[in-house]
């Protein structure tokens, strides 16, 4: 039986539709904190945006279960006299995805339509004819005659702009979409906390489930809260990549695929006793898993928790998906599911006061 039920499905597509660009992430936290309020007993959010709600509050000893709720982007950077708008990014957004993408520039009047242009095949000859994006010669045309009417839009530099697609269910097998990374997270957290909710589950320690912003421009929405929290564990959701799609070199990046399960991650910012308590939890509910290994920083919030307060328990708990930071990454449903049950039961393993001192 799935443990994803209908109502969640349709806040996951709500969820991921809404953009949450990097800095401008309220509006699905808005989204995300609605959705989690009968699952909590209190909820906070901060100077810059990262919400948390709390199970069990008041307990000297806290754990986090956390996502990163920010969506890579681009800003309006610069705006011609023809009324054309060249960009910079907002993240890692990648370049090469974005000719004929349509896409949604936020300004105070609400959304203004626009697509990336490029031009047509048939005038890019001699040595243009292999001519690639990057992102100094990218732009975006809104249709109009020139920058005085681009600016009576509303559209000014500094104005975010998102790309327009929405999730759909690839082959009844997976969530298809931009923003999976890691929007995805922040669901699968906030179910774990229906879970605790819906089996009564009495956890002897206070839960933060923590949805943070502005990981994508270097983990700084986690370093804040954790300072904040000041937690005893934390447990970090995010994506990594499928490394079986065509293109990609898995002696460089890994041997990960769709569908087998979390990726469980090796390295110095993971803390081994909690990294065995996973595993240990992984193969006795039997949920598959496969294993990672980082070789410095794990490049994801677990990095910031984990080197804050002295230094704080973490483990990275990741979804195999493929092609990240495009508007088609694509998440395995059964992944989906094994990362809420590896999170879900991993929190019940955790003592009162757990210590996870190597000696």
């Amino acid at each position: 039986m799935s443990l994803i039920n209908k109502a969640s499905e349709k806040f996951l597509t709500n969820y991921l539709n809404n953009a949450s660009p990097t800095g401008f992430e309220s509006e699905g936290q808005k989204i995300w904190l609605k959705y989690i309020k009968p699952y909590i007993d209190e909820h906070h959010v901060d100077n810059y945006g990262t919400v948390y709600g709390v199970i069990n509050p008041g307990k000297p000893y806290k754990v986090v279960i956390e996502a990163h709720a920010d969506e890579i982007s681009w800003f309006v950077n610069y705006i011609s006299d023809d009324g054309f708008i060249s960009v910079i990014r907002n993240g890692g957004s990648d370049h090469t995805i974005a000719p004929s993408k349509r896409v949604d520039i936020h300004t105070k009047k609400g959304i203004v339509k626009g697509v990336f242009g490029w031009p047509a095949i048939h005038t890019r000859a001699g040595k243009n004819i292999d001519m690639a994006p990057t992102k100094h010669n990218i732009f975006i045309d809104v249709g109009a005659n020139d920058k005085d009417e681009v600016l009576k839009m509303g559209i000014h530099v500094g104005c975010v702009i998102t790309y327009e697609d929405e999730m759909m269910i690839l082959n009844d097998r997976y969530y298809v979409g931009k923003a999976l990374d890691n929007k995805l997270g922040g669901f699968c957290i906030a179910e774990v906390a229906r879970l605790l909710k819906k089996n009564k589950k009495q956890l002897p320690y206070s839960l933060y489930v923590v949805n943070a912003v502005q990981e994508e421009i270097g983990l700084r929405g986690a370093q804040m809260v954790a300072e904040a929290i000041k937690p005893d564990v934390a447990i970090v959701t995010d994506v990594c990549h499928d490394t079986r799609t065509p293109l990609i070199d898995v002696k460089k990046q890994g041997d990960t695929k769709s569908g087998l399960g979390p990726s469980l991650t090796v390295g110095p910012a993971v803390q081994t006793k909690l990294f065995d308590l996973v595993v240990n939890t992984a193969n006795k509910k039997k949920i598959p898993f496969q294993y990672a290994a980082t070789s410095r920083s794990t490049g994801t919030d677990t990095d910031a928790f984990a080197y804050s307060n002295s230094g704080v328990p973490s483990m990275l708990i990741s979804l195999p998906l493929r092609y990240m930071h495009t508007t088609v990454e694509m998440a395995h449903k059964e992944d989906v599911e094994n990362v809420i049950k590896l999170i879900y039961e991993s929190l019940l393993n955790i003592k009162k006061n757990h210590n996870f001192k190597y000696f």
